[in-house]
C-alpha cells in the first residue's frame, strides 16, 4: 500500500472542501485514513487505486500527522501537516522562473522563512502514457529552500498568507516555453476542429515512430537540449558574405534593400537562413578614441558582428537562448576611424522572425564623446535561404511538452482529484504568434480544468507584460495576445493581473516578479475571498467624440486617474516615483481606420485624446504595441489595461 506522492511530509490540505486522499495497494484490500479526529476507508478497486474522503476542515496551522492503515498490516505516516489554501501555479517560463533568479534575489531568500509556506515542485517529464503518479515531495520555505520556489508564486503565496493568515501550498508545474494547447485535455481539444486536427497530426506522428525510436530520440533530448536543437535544425552552411568582403569597408552595397532596424526580417525577407546587415556610421575625431562599446539589442539567432572588417563579437549555439540576449561588444583599440565607419552584422535564424530585434533604446554606439543611434535604415542581404521553418517541421520525441494534451496528461492528471482553491497563470508568449485563437483556447483550458478539478476553481492570470518594442512592421501578435486574455474575464471567477508596465523590452523574462505576484494576490482577495480592495486598474468603459476631440471614459479608477512613471525600463521599481509624467500610449483614428499618436490628459474618471491629423476621431487605443509607454494609472497605482475601442 502506498499513498500518492502529493501526500508526503509538510503536505498543504485545502480548507473548507472535502479532501480526495488516494494511493494504491493490491485489489480489494481496505485501507483507513486518520486525520484530525477523522477516520474514513476505502478498498483497492480492481486496478489498486483506492480513495478515502476526509470531510471538510477549517484551516489549521498546527502541524498534524496523517496516517494510512491496510489491512495487510502496513502504515504509512506523514508528518507536518497542515491545513490552508492550495493553489496551482503554472503557466510557462515566467512562472517556472525561481526565486533565486528574481530582482533582489539574495536578500528577498535571506528573509524567506516562512513555514507556513510550501512548494510541491513537479518534475518536467512528460511521460509516453499518461502517468498515475510523479516523484516529488512538498517543501517548506526557509531561507534554504525558498531559491528553486517559482518567484511568482512564492510572492503571491507571500500575500495571501500575510492578507489571509493561512498556509498556502502550491502545486507546481510551470514549464518553460510552452504553448496553452498541451496543458488542455485529449478530449477538450476534440472538440475544435483546429485542436483535432492537431491532435490526429501528432497521433499519425507518433505511430509512425517505433517504441524503441522514441525512447532513443527522448533520451537524446534530455541528455542534451541545446545539443539536439543544434543537430535537428538547418546547419549553417558557412559564411560566404566575409569572403566576398560584406564586411568590409570598401565594398560596395549600393544595390542591396534597405530595411529599418530594429525589426524581424520578415516578410521582407520571407524566410529562414543567414542574412546580412551593413551600416555605414560617422564617427567625429573626438569620439573616435577611447573605450567604445557597440549595443545591437537582440538579434534572433545567432550573429557575427564585425566593425570595418575586423570581427568584434557574435553569439551562438554556445549560448542558450541566444535570441534574445543582449548584444554588448567591446570594441579593440584601433579599429573605430574618425569619419565614415563600416558596421556588419551577419544574423543565422534557424526558425521565427529572424533579424536585429532592439529594442531601440538598445542599438547604439557607445563613445566617450557619448552615444551615436544605430537605428533607422540598413542594407540587407541574404545569404543563405533555409525555406519557411516552423517549430512543427523539426523533429521531435513524441511525446513532448510541445504534443497536444501531453502536459495535462504528465503534469496536471497525476494531481486530481487533490483538493485546490484556485490556480494562478502565466503564460502565453508561445501564443503570441496565433493570438487569435487564444481567444477560444485559454477559456477552453479554465473550464477544462474546472471538470478536473471542480467549478470551484478560482483562475488568476497574468497578461503579458511589455517585451521587444516592435519597429518597422508591425504585426500587433503581442497587444493582440493580451487582448484575448482580457477577454477571458468573461469566465467566471476570474481575475488578470495587468502587467504592461514592469516588462523589460530585452528580457522575456522580466525579473520584477514581487509585483506580479503581490497584483495576482489582489485578484485573489477580490475573486477568492470577497475582500473589498481595488483589484485591477483603470479598464475602458467607452468613448464617446466632440468635434476633434475623443473622451475615453474607464472604471476601476479607485481614487482618481492619474499619470506616472513608476518602473524603469527594465521593470523595476524606480528610485524616485515620478508623478503627473505626460500622459502617453494613446492613438487616435478617423474612418480611414490609421492610428496616429495622440495628445492626451486626465478629466475626472476619463481620459480626453486628440490629434492634429485626426479631425473626426472614430477609433482609440491604448497601450497597443509590444512595448508600449504608457503612464496611466488609478489611485491605487494600478496600470491601466490595454485596450482598442474597435477592432481594427
Amino acid at each position: 500500500m502506498k499513498l500518492a506522492s502529493i501526500f508526503s511530509d509538510h503536505v498543504v490540505l485545502q480548507r473548507n472542501a472535502p479532501v480526495p486522499v488516494w494511493g494504491w495497494g493490491d485489489p480489494g484490500e481496505k485501507v483507513t485514513v486518520e486525520f484530525a479526529g477523522q477516520r474514513k476507508a476505502a478498498v483497492a478497486d480492481k486496478t489498486g487505486r483506492w480513495t478515502a474522503a476526509l470531510d471538510a476542515m477549517p484551516a489549521a496551522s498546527k502541524p498534524a500527522t496523517m496516517v494510512a492503515l491496510s489491512s495487510t498490516g502496513q502504515r504509512v505516516t506523514i508528518a507536518d501537516v497542515v491545513v490552508g489554501d492550495v493553489y496551482i501555479s503554472s503557466g510557462q517560463s515566467n512562472m517556472h522562473w525561481v526565486l533565486r533568479d528574481a530582482a533582489d534575489a539574495a536578500t528577498e531568500i535571506a528573509e524567506a522563512n516562512w513555514p507556513m509556506i510550501r512548494q510541491f515542485d513537479m518534475p518536467r517529464v512528460v511521460a509516453p502514457v499518461p502517468p498515475r503518479d510523479v516523484k516529488a515531495a512538498w517543501s517548506a520555505c526557509s531561507p534554504q529552500t525558498a531559491a528553486t520556489f517559482t518567484a511568482v508564486g512564492y510572492f503571491f503565496a507571500r500575500e495571501i498568507h500575510r492578507r489571509e493568515g493561512v498556509a498556502v501550498g502550491l502545486l507546481n508545474n510551470g514549464w518553460g516555453g510552452t504553448r496553452v494547447e498541451p496543458w488542455i485535455s485529449r478530449a477538450s481539444l476534440l472538440t475544435d476542429p483546429l485542436c483535432r486536427a492537431e491532435v490526429e497530426a501528432a497521433d499519425r506522428q507518433k505511430a509512425a515512430m517505433s517504441t524503441e525510436e522514441m525512447q532513443r530520440l527522448r533520451e537524446e533530448l534530455e541528455a542534451d537540449p541545446q545539443d539536439w536543437l543544434k543537430r535537428h535544425s538547418c546547419p549553417d552552411p558557412g559564411n560566404k558574405g566575409v569572403t566576398l568582403g560584406w564586411a568590409t569597408p570598401t565594398f560596395n552595397d549600393s544595390a542591396w534593400p534597405t530595411m529599418q532596424l530594429p525589426s524581424g526580417w520578415k516578410p521582407r525577407v520571407p524566410n529562414n537562413g543567414v542574412v546580412w546587415f551593413r551600416r555605414t556610421i560617422d564617427v567625429p575625431a573626438d569620439r573616435a578614441r577611447g573605450e567604445i562599446t557597440v549595443r545591437l539589442g537582440a538579434i534572433d539567432k545567432h550573429d557575427t558582428t564585425y566593425l570595418n572588417g575586423k570581427q568584434i563579437g557574435g553569439l551562438g549555439w554556445e549560448t542558450v537562448n541566444a535570441w534574445c540576449a543582449a548584444r554588448v561588444y567591446r570594441v579593440p583599440a584601433g579599429v573605430v576611424r574618425p569619419g565614415a565607419n563600416t558596421l556588419a552584422v551577419r544574423a543565422y535564424s534557424y526558425r521565427n522572425q529572424g533579424g536585429l530585434t532592439g529594442p531601440a533604446d538598445e542599438m547604439r554606439l557607445e563613445t566617450p564623446g557619448g552615444a551615436i543611434p544605430l537605428t533607422g535604415a540598413w542594407r540587407y542581404q541574404v545569404e543563405h535561404d533555409f525555406g519557411s521553418i516552423t517549430d512543427a517541421s523539426l523533429p521531435r520525441a513524441l511525446p513532448d511538452a510541445d504534443t497536444p494534451h501531453a502536459l495535462f496528461d504528465s503534469m496536471v492528471g497525476p494531481l486530481v482529484p487533490f483538493a485546490v482553491r484556485g490556480a494562478v497563470w502565466y503564460q502565453g508568449e508561445s501564443n503570441a504568434s496565433a493570438p487569435d485563437l487564444y481567444r477560444t483556447r485559454f477559456p477552453m483550458l479554465i473550464r477544462d480544468w474546472r471538470a478536473a478539478f471542480g467549478e470551484q476553481l478560482a483562475f488568476l492570470f497574468v497578461q503579458l507584460a511589455n517585451y521587444r518594442s516592435s519597429q518597422g512592421e508591425e504585426s500587433y501578435c503581442w497587444p493582440r495576445l493580451r487582448e484575448a486574455q482580457a477577454m477571458t474575464l468573461r469566465e467566471p471567477r476570474t481575475a488578470m493581473a495587468v502587467t504592461v508596465d514592469i516588462g523589460d523590452p530585452i528580457d522575456i523574462h522580466p525579473r520584477n516578479k514581487q509585483e506580479v505576484g503581490r497584483r495576482l494576490a489582489l485578484g485573489a482577495e477580490a475573486v477568492v475571498y470577497g475582500r473589498r480592495v481595488v483589484a485591477s486598474g483603470p479598464t475602458f468603459e467607452s468613448l464617446t467624440v466632440t468635434g476633434r476631440e475623443a473622451r475615453v471614459r474607464f472604471t476601476n479608477t479607485a481614487g482618481g486617474l492619474k499619470s506616472a512613471r513608476l518602473f524603469g525600463v527594465a521593470g523595476l521599481p524606480l528610485e524616485m516615483p515620478q508623478d503627473n509624467v505626460p500622459v502617453t500610449g494613446f492613438e487616435v483614428a478617423g474612418a480611414d481606420r490609421v492610428f496616429h499618436p495622440a495628445a492626451a490628459r486626465i478629466d475626472g474618471d476619463t481620459v480626453v485624446v486628440a490629434s492634429d491629423a485626426v479631425a473626426t476621431p472614430a477609433a482609440v487605443r491604448y497601450a497597443w504595441s509590444d512595448t508600449p509607454a504608457c503612464t496611466l494609472y488609478n489611485g491605487e497605482l494600478l496600470p491601466a489595461a490595454p485596450f482598442r475601442s474597435a477592432e481594427w
